[in-house]
């Protein structure tokens, strides 16, 4: 029989390249979604889907016991894929990146499913700001001290499962995602199609990224391996990129483009964030732009030691930057295109 897999928080822009993935390496795949959940990208009728309510810990932990009704049988992995990168009340970072975990794994405890091996995708966030000074690269070794209500509440996360869950686990600790379908590097992808890159402060700045597919990778990879059992991960393309490196290898990519380069000062970037948080709240929607942005933006240090990923698991990018933002730009032309039929 195939292996069963549970990806819980399928629904957004990473879940589905893990869904897909899952299926190719023949996984038997199940998707935890909320009600109401855009199925654009679960639309393979191979898949198993579970509705969860995930303020209601009864009704999560019925919809996994009648998923699999059978005594003894379980999923031999479950990603925990669900988290929140902005929100309106910032309470709700606490909410939805820690209760909700704990919710989940107390409702696969009741249910008598407790999967082989969690894998909790976190971020880099968690870690907080790094050596600014010399530019020492985050790693393993790195003290957690996040310096934002959402690294701060996955730190929260990561700890539940380290010391109170019982689960054997592997926490992700990923660095900025980008790929076709994401929404925040694909504004950065629009504004230089326009002719415009917005970069903030005046110090150096090295940035890392990870492609989607192989963040997904990684996690399949993570999963069936020994060495990678109770143990954090940073997950990045080892390299780190200059804020015009990025902007020459977006530009190339759309075909040439002339850019003008816009370096804006922090406390400029700082007013705004603020008024564009607060005219969130008013509308009840979260901006993209908020005072947790403006303290991850205004970090200057990003760069990443995988080493440890790389020995333990055998951790490979096969899409360096300027390869990704290919399939990227790729991607963000065709929607174009099909926008304007």
């Amino acid at each position: 029989m195939k292996e069963k897999i549970l990806i819980i928080g399928a629904g957004g822009f990473i879940g589905g390249f893990i869904a897909a993935e899952g299926l190719r390496r023949g996984y038997d795949v199940w998707v935890g979604v909320r009600q109401g959940t855009s199925m654009r990208y679960l639309d393979d009728n191979r898949l198993h889907t579970i509705v969860f309510d995930y303020e209601s810990p009864a009704q999560v932990t019925k919809a996994l016991a009648e998923a699999l009704p059978a005594e003894g049988d379980r999923w031999k992995y479950v990603i925990h894929n669900l988290g929140a990168t902005k929100c309106t009340r910032f309470s709700d970072f606490n909410r939805i990146n820690f209760e909700f975990l704990r919710t989940v794994i107390e409702a696969l405890k009741r249910a008598g499913k407790e999967p082989e091996k969690f894998l909790l995708m976190s971020s880099l966030s968690a870690l907080g700001p790094g050596d600014e000074r010399h530019y020492t690269p985050l790693s393993s070794a790195t003290s957690p001290n996040p310096n934002t209500r959402y690294g701060l509440s996955k730190i929260k996360a990561e700890q539940y499962l380290q010391y109170q869950s019982g689960l054997p686990y592997v926490i992700f600790r990923a660095t900025g995602v980008y790929g076709p379908h994401e929404k925040d590097y694909l504004m950065m992808i629009k504004s230089i199609d326009s002719h415009w890159d917005f970069g903030v402060g005046f110090r150096r700045q090295m940035l890392t990224f990870i492609y989607v597919e192989d963040l997904v990778n990684a996690m399949y990879d993570a999963l069936p391996s020994s060495a990678a059992l109770n143990k954090s991960y940073i997950i990045s393309e080892p390299r780190a990129y200059s804020q015009s490196e990025f902007r020459q290898i977006v530009a190339n990519k759309l075909g040439g483009r002339f850019v003008i380069p816009v370096r804006l000062p922090m406390w400029i970037v700082y007013v705004a964030s603020v008024f564009a948080e607060k005219i969130g709240v008013l509308r009840g929607k979260p901006s993209t732009l908020n005072r947790d942005k403006y303290k991850i933006m205004k970090q200057r240090n990003w760069t990443c030691d995988v080493s440890e990923a790389v020995n333990d698991f055998g951790f490979k990018v096969a899409y360096p930057l300027e390869r990704g933002i290919e399939e990227t730009v790729k991607a963000y032309q065709r929607e174009k295109i099909e926008k304007k039929k």
